[in-house]
């Protein structure tokens, strides 16, 4: 009831205010009692302190004369001085059941129910914009969470993912699932991998290159896997090109460090522009964001070949020793440059590096110029081992590994394997 009288009392009091605005508007301003409104500042401030008011809105400058107001509200309960304040729209809430506004002509009074008050017909198109707008940040929101709590597992490309659960050394993968079956790959402490099958004891896996049986009780599966691959999960760029060139620097004028073969996946340290920086054989280098692919990835089983030739050697090193090693047992023919119908020591690397990309003379005296020397125990498959007298070089090999070269020797021995320090070389060139 006392609510009822309040809410009475206001509207008879800011109907006096109003009278006093529109006269003063229509240029007829008399001077009225300002204990009016004092007094409806007084009752509003009362029902403020009942808890029925909501002081929604405020004006700056409360006391200033003269000053127009494009657009403004104020809240009954706060004292201001009307007299000589002109403005184009104006609004006086006097609780959160009545709302009282007025732009010159106009003059209503709109009453609501439930303690809702309504805006002006004149504001809902800003309200309904306001009301778009937020939807729309909470779908933003909505997509960036949904995003955030995208499993490592998913990011990666994973459905049934597991991960080698061992601390140190290596998890044999096998051909078959059994002890006595040849091991077709490696993997180390927390490689990730996709079950295929599962008998109990055995698993069946696929894990980067590797496809094969592990013993079920050294890997982790669910929460545990999931939970390892966050610790572990990285960016990777995946070449999308037959060879692509891995630079020094952020220029396709600037040195070759490497070359890296067609899908081929090079750990991510940065993103600039144009070029991503990455780390390719233990060098940090740059290749064109056009040609590779950016992705989440988890660490993967290794093939026995990348096992036989290291940790750390690209594919384009293993696919040229594999390509050289293939013409093992062709003739040798001085000054010749064909692998299947005879080649001399200078023709036979300008003829397997070239198909790689590295365009060399034929001159084992001039190859090392075209190359970086580096120190022979640095030394990577792909690499070059030149011999001579002195400091004469007369002789070229391609390093293969394990200590081991493949070289045109002779003409009575031909295209052949031998070790890499059956004489004491006089320097070591990298190409890639």
């Amino acid at each position: 009831m006392l609510h009822k009288c309040v809410d009475n009392l206001i509207i008879r009091d800011i109907l006096v205010t109003i009278k006093f605005i529109v006269m003063y508007e229509l240029g007829g301003f008399m001077s009225i009692n300002n204990k009016k409104i004092r007094k409806a500042s007084v009752i509003a401030a009362v029902t403020l302190a009942m808890g029925t008011m909501s002081v929604n809105a405020s004006v700056a400058d409360d006391n200033s004369k003269g000053k127009i107001l494009s657009d403004c509200a104020l809240t009954a309960g706060v004292s201001k001085d009307l007299s000589n304040v002109s403005g184009e729209s104006f609004k006086l809430t006097a609780g959160v059941t009545s709302a009282l506004s007025y732009a010159y002509n106009d003059v209503s009074i709109m009453t609501q129910s439930k303690d809702v008050v309504s805006a002006p017909e004149s504001s809902q198109a800003g309200a309904d914009a306001a009301s778009d707008t937020t939807q729309q940040d909470q779908a933003d929101e909505n997509t960036q969470q949904s995003e955030a709590v995208q499993t490592a597992a998913q990011q990666c490309g994973y459905t049934n993912l597991a991960m080698s659960n061992i601390s140190e050394g290596n998890l044999n993968i096998r051909e078959e699932a059994t002890t006595d079956s040849s091991v077709v790959g490696i993997m180390t402490k927390h490689n990730a991998c996709e079950i295929l099958e599962d008998d109990g004891e055995w698993l069946k896996i696929k894990s980067g290159k590797v496809t094969g049986y592990v013993n079920a009780s050294y890997i982790a599966t669910g929460d545990e896997a999931e939970a390892m691959a966050q610790e572990e999960m990285s960016t990777v760029a995946t070449v999308k090109t037959e060879t692509l060139r891995v630079r020094s620097d952020k220029s396709t004028d600037s040195s070759i460090v490497s070359l890296v073969g067609d899908s081929e996946k090079l750990t991510v340290n940065s993103v600039d522009g144009q070029w991503v920086e990455v780390t390719v054989d233990d060098e940090t280098g740059y290749v064109a964001s056009d040609f590779v692919e950016l992705s989440k990835s988890l660490p993967t089983a290794k093939t026995i070949t990348e096992v036989k030739y290291g940790d750390g050697v690209s594919d384009v090193r293993v696919g040229l020793v594999q390509y050289a090693l293939s013409f093992v047992g062709n003739r040798y023919v001085w000054g010749g440059t064909s692998l299947t119908n005879g080649v001399d020591c200078s023709g036979f690397t300008m003829q397997i590096l070239g198909k790689y990309g590295v365009s060399l003379p034929h001159s084992s005296s001039a190859q090392p110029g075209c190359g970086t020397i580096i120190n022979s125990s640095d030394a990577q498959p792909g690499d070059l081992f030149f011999y001579g007298s002195g400091s004469s070089i007369s002789h070229v090999a391609i390093y293969i590994g394990d200590g081991q070269i493949v070289h045109a020797s002779n003409s009575r021995d031909g295209i052949k394997v031998s070790n890499a320090y059956y004489r004491t070389p006089i320097c070591v060139a990298r190409y890639f």
